[in-house]
């Protein structure tokens, strides 16, 4: 090679990296950018010059794979799954009584302490000792069922979420919801599908209405979004208990706070037929999650979204309206959580009561936490909370275990996706640990003076 085609440094200097400890894609990536010391090191590395570039070093990828987001929701899950499960089983008495013999017949306390494990799937999932098909696959309607209102409103928190806003109010949400939708469900008389259409509106209406009621405040007041969405949860929920007992929406001829039946023409569909609750809602929920992902990753409200999210001083500066953004993004949450409201008195009740919220506006908050408020993320992890409700009740019938112990799961997910570096080390997954080895090729150290320039090794 000749020295006027030799690459060379500026004045004739080496670089040289002092001898530390790295990662094994820092000492691939400066192998790539240098040609394996052939060439002096760019401004702009290769890594950084079109995306990341694959390279050699072995388990980097995997190391991404089991340290990230969605790996630590998962094994947050399974540790709060073990740890309900021990709980269980110290409570247990059945547990106790087969510990004294469990080195004569170890199975029988293996199968009490699995027992309400098992008794939950099949009570969520699949019951394999029902008489027929239909009783078998009950389980899996119920759950669709009661994930319906969970994955809506949990949208409804998720996508506030991502816009930087704690929306705690989903609860006075539905309640709106719910109320415009049942309203004009008894009220109006019109063709099945018109009614049901008008329906659905009214309960977006309703919500986006009590949402964009908090996105004014925080816009115009700088009122801050918790505390509001709290009071107007309390609001949400004695308006709705006074209404209950007016004439207008109290079911004549009793005596009881809850509304007269919907019109037939204003309920969903029963999509497997009269012997399951499963209605075309959970459709509904569907479309709902499909929406808020174009909502947020292909479309230009989304991005503005994201961008007050991630710092709003930043997106003022760059052009965009962040009170028109913050009001927004809190009406549409709100009309998401109106649609559960909808997937209550329109699918599942069929009237209005006062317990129509119940905790689904609370749990939401724990399913879009879950689910790391993303839109895919938030509908997984309505779908595991609803079989979570509707497998509890089997197992507090089946095994006598009180049903309280779902909700004790439930705190320990929420507390480990809390907690991520706790879960990490739990199960020794530290992203940020160091590997040491002596220098050469792939090796995690960068002798002194190893890469250095075609001329002054030339």
């Amino acid at each position: 090679m000749s020295e006027s085609n030799t690459p060379r440094h500026k004045h004739g200097v080496k670089p040289v990296l002092p001898e530390t400890s790295i990662d094994d894609d820092v000492v691939a990536d400066v192998a790539l950018d240098t040609a394996d010391g052939a060439m002096a090191p760019s401004a702009v590395p290769a890594t950084s010059q079109g995306g990341r570039i694959p390279h050699a070093a072995g388990g980097s990828v995997f190391r991404q794979i089991v340290t990230g987001n969605a790996m630590v929701s998962v094994l947050s899950v399974l540790l709060a799954i073990v740890l309900g499960g021990i709980l269980m089983a110290v409570t247990n008495p059945k547990v106790a009584e087969a510990a004294g013999y469990f080195f004569a017949q170890p199975g029988d306390m293996l199968t009490e302490v699995f027992r309400p494990y098992v008794a939950l799937v099949q009570g969520s999932l699949f019951n394999w000792a029902g008489a027929d098909a239909a009783a078998q696959l009950y389980p899996i309607t119920e759950t669709l069922t009661v994930s319906t209102p969970l994955i809506c409103a949990g949208l409804g928190v998720a996508l506030a979420f991502r816009a930087g806003l704690f929306n705690i109010g989903a609860q006075g949400q539905i309640i709106f919801g719910a109320l415009f939708g049942a309203y004009v469900g008894f009220t109006w008389h019109l063709p099945f599908l018109v009614h049901l259409l008008v329906v659905i509106v009214a309960g977006l209406v309703g919500g986006a209405v009590w949402g964009a009621v908090v996105g004014l405040l925080k816009a115009r007041t700088g009122a801050h979004e918790v505390i509001v969405t709290i009071m107007l949860n309390y609001i949400a929920n004695f308006l709705l208990l006074f209404l209950l007992t007016t004439p207008a929406f109290q079911r004549k001829g009793s005596t009881n706070p809850i509304s007269p039946f919907l019109d037939q023409s204003a309920l969903f569909p029963e999509l497997l037929g009269p012997q399951f609750r499963l209605h075309a809602g959970f459709l509904l929920a569907v479309v709902a999650t499909v929406f808020v992902w174009w909502l947020l990753n292909r479309s230009t409200l989304g991005f503005e979204f994201r961008a007050v999210g991630a710092n709003q001083s930043a997106a003022r500066t760059a052009g965009i309206n962040v009170p028109r953004a913050v009001i927004l993004v809190m009406a549409i949450a709100g009309a998401l959580a109106g649609l559960a409201g909808i997937a209550q008195v329109s699918g599942t009740e069929k009237y209005l009561s006062g317990g129509v919220a119940a905790s689904i506006g609370f749990d939401a908050i724990t399913v879009a936490l879950l689910g790391r408020s993303t839109p895919w993320g938030t509908f997984f992890a309505g779908l595991l909370f609803g079989a979570f409700r509707a497998g509890g009740v089997a197992m507090q019938a089946q095994t006598q275990t009180p049903i309280d112990i779902v909700l004790v799961i439930q705190s320990l997910i929420v507390l480990f996706i809390a907690a991520p570096p706790l879960v990490r080390a739990i199960f020794g997954l530290n992203p940020r640990k160091k590997k040491k080895a002596p220098g050469g090729p792939g090796s995690g150290t960068v002798p002194s003076g190893k890469i250095e320039s075609g001329a002054a090794t030339a």
